[in-house]
C-alpha cells in the first residue's frame, strides 16, 4: 500500500499537517516543500506533486502573530511583575524571543498552511488527474 493519495479519494488531514509542519511534502513526506525560506516549490522533487495553485497568502503571517503574541505576552506581563528587570534588557529579551519563534514558525506555518489546502483538495489540488 502506498503513502500517496490520489486525487479523488480522501486525503488524511492530520498526517498531511505534520508533513507540512516539517515543510516536507504533504504527499510523500519526503520531498521539501519549500525552496528556500517562503517559496514553494512548484512541484514535489520526490512524487512529482504540482504546489504551483497554492493560495497561503496571509494565513501564515496571521498564524504566528497569533501563536507569537499568545505566548509572549503572558511571559511579558509574569516577567514584569515577578522580576522588575531593567526596561532595555526586558525589551531586548522579549525583541530576541519575538523576532526568533517569529522566525522559526512562520515558514513552517506556511507549510501546514499549503499541506491544508492539499489535503481538503482546495484550490486546484484535486482537480487535476
Amino acid at each position: 500500500m502506498t503513502d500517496q493519495a490520489t486525487p479523488t479519494e480522501e486525503r488524511a488531514l492530520w498526517p498531511a499537517l505534520r508533513r507540512g509542519f516539517r515543510r516536507k511534502c504533504p504527499n510523500c513526506g519526503s520531498g521539501p516543500l519549500l525552496k528556500s525560506y517562503l517559496k514553494v516549490r512548484d512541484t514535489c522533487s520526490v512524487c512529482r506533486e504540482d504546489f504551483s495553485q497554492h493560495r497561503a497568502d496571509d494565513g501564515p503571517a496571521y498564524l504566528t502573530i497569533l501563536i507569537v503574541g499568545h505566548i509572549m505576552a503572558p511571559g511579558l506581563h509574569i516577567v514584569f511583575v515577578n522580576f522588575r528587570p531593567e526596561p532595555m534588557t526586558l525589551f531586548t529579551i522579549f525583541a530576541v524571543g519575538c523576532v526568533g519563534l517569529s522566525l522559526y514558525l512562520l515558514p513552517r506555518f506556511k507549510g501546514a498552511v499549503v499541506a491544508f489546502q492539499w489535503a481538503r483538495q482546495m484550490h486546484g489540488f484535486g482537480a487535476n488527474p
